[in-house]
């Protein structure tokens, strides 16, 4: 069979859809719209009432909206609106129970927050404390070392990157901390400041803090679980090492005694852990047991690197992690509230969860995709045309990590058409990312980045999604696309296949597009 001339541009493409359902009428009818809804959006709960919202909202010929039709500029601007986004809308608020214990949450967390460039030579900012806040991060990092005039300063020790008084970064989090997140955040204090001075850091995060400042124990009773996220609403908490005891010199002299004071610290820890547990009436960190809280560090080595996007897999049941919030693929989920609610796989208090096994002994989610063309793809600074292709990536369990790529289209910025399916197997879907990225093919085994999207498979929207455009961070109106790169994708979610089905359920979502685009640099901080 004959395969059918590539649409010239998205518009046409889009076009093609719309004849195909309005069946040769100037207009297409709200019966018709609802059609559509159904087949290809796979909103089976959909009505007329509902293709008649979508009217009244994105139609604005007044003719059309009193006949109950729309036009294909209506539908045009249907498809680039929020109602067909990739990632799914009812996830942009907050869906989740929050009433279970902090460790059943994923935490948005940062690694050495006070950075705006590497480890070494980086400048330190209170700007990257608001950005990370608005981008609903929940546990802040906050380096402590000594400062002159007895002022406690922040920075990254023992190297040249710039400093920032302790005071300063506490007002900044004081002024920032619930603008786009109610739920608590909590200070993670990397302390080195002598007792003297972690006393006037006492004395600010008092003063500064306030009523915001959790300083004593809840007063309703608990299981013995830590606290819930809605306990904690407009609270902030520190993590902080305690002092170290006092050590006289003659308890002091050598490396074997002084381990041993170690491990009797430890000991001297954990006993006041215990007494606290029944004072403050919920469980300690330290005695969380297997639910006990983790935070996932990576390679101190890579100077390059403030934080990246780590996969929870080597801890049973680890609670904060660190990625690079170029990345917003699993902080997205849930309002972007800071606290995503881990999947059953790791909470079962039944059997552990082992991640390197290949044998889960579910039966997988099948993931159809369709990689079908792009748009106004931006063009390097050399002026040359791109040699465009599309790699999507499964980041899960190592059974579940995977990739493939669709064909390169030679010397095509403005319209690349791939037209490309890919089938994946999952067996553990709650636990992956799904990452579409835009290269350019500069050598038989070279390309370089041109753009990128990513969402939790739990997030992936069935229908037909539009465009997800963002350019350095910043979201822009579908009106500047050419200054964007888009992708387009046929993303089917497939339901695990049932013994009383004849066949696999497909969920279809045909012409979606998912565009981010992240200066270079940025990328490769992100590891």
């Amino acid at each position: 069979m004959k395969k059918s001339k590539a649409p010239s541009s998205r518009r046409a493409e889009i076009q093609q859809l719309y004849q195909c359902y309005a069946s040769g009428q100037v207009t297409l009818p709200a019966r018709a719209l609802l059609r559509f809804l159904h087949k290809e959006q796979m909103e089976l709960t959909a009505n007329e009432e509902t293709a008649e919202s979508l009217i009244d909202r994105y139609e604005i010929e007044e003719t059309a909206r009193e006949r109950r039709c729309m036009t294909f500029e209506g539908f045009l601007r249907y498809m680039e609106s929020k109602d067909c986004c990739v990632f799914n809308q009812v996830h942009t608020s907050v869906y989740q129970d929050m009433d279970q214990p902090l460790t059943s949450y994923f935490i948005s967390t940062s690694h050495n927050t006070y950075l705006t460039g590497d480890q070494l030579v980086g400048k330190s900012h209170l700007d990257a404390y608001v950005c990370a806040l608005r981008k609903g991060c929940r546990c802040l990092e906050i380096d402590c070392w000594d400062g002159p005039d007895m002022e406690p300063v922040v920075y990254h020790g023992y190297t040249l990157t710039t400093k920032i008084l302790f005071k300063d970064v506490i007002t900044t989090v004081e002024q920032h901390a619930f603008e786009v997140s109610a739920y608590p955040v909590i200070l993670s204090l990397e302390n080195h400041c002598s007792q003297e001075q972690q006393e006037v850091m006492a004395q600010y995060l008092i003063s500064i803090l306030g009523d915001k400042l959790l300083r004593t124990p809840l007063d309703h009773a608990t299981t013995g679980d830590l606290p819930s996220p809605n306990d904690l609403k407009y609270k902030i908490l520190i993590k902080n090492k305690k002092l170290r005891p006092q050590i006289k010199a003659e308890d002091a002299a050598g490396a074997e005694e002084s381990g041993d004071e170690d491990e009797e610290e430890e000991e001297e820890e954990d006993e006041e852990d215990e007494d606290h547990q029944t004072k403050a009436k919920f469980w300690s960190p330290r005695k969380a047991g297997s639910r006990k809280k983790a935070r996932i560090l990576f390679n101190t080595t890579r100077s390059s690197s403030p934080g990246f996007i780590q996969q929870d897999q080597g801890h049973p049941h680890p609670t904060t992690t660190l990625k690079s919030f170029g990345m917003l693929a699993r902080s997205l989920d849930n309002g972007g509230c800071g606290y995503v609610l881990k999947p059953a796989v790791l909470m079962s208090s039944q059997r552990s969860f082992d991640p390197s096994c290949s044998q889960h002994n579910v039966k997988p989610t099948h993931l159809l995709l369709k990689v079908i063309s792009g748009s106004n793809l931006p063009i390097p600074r050399s002026g040359k045309a791109l040699d465009p292709f599309v790699r999507v990536e499964i980041h899960g369990i190592a059974s579940d990590s995977r990739r493939k790529t669709t064909h390169t289209v030679k010397n095509n910025s403005l319209s690349p058409h791939w037209d490309s399916d890919m089938n994946f197997n999952i067996s553990i879907p709650e636990l992956c990312l799904i990452r579409f990225c835009v290269r350019d093919q500069t050598g038989l085994l070279s390309s370089d980045f041109v753009g990128q999207y990513m969402l939790s498979f739990g997030s992936l929207k069935k229908g037909e999604p539009q465009r997800q455009r963002e350019q350095q961070g910043v979201g822009l109106h579908p009106a500047t696309a050419g200054c964007l790169s888009g992708l387009e994708t046929d993303a089917a979610w497939i339901q695990p296949p049932s013994s009383s089905l004849s066949g696999i359920p497909k969920y279809r979502s045909p012409y979606q597009t998912l565009t981010h685009t992240q200066p270079r640099q940025q990328i490769e901080k992100c590891g």
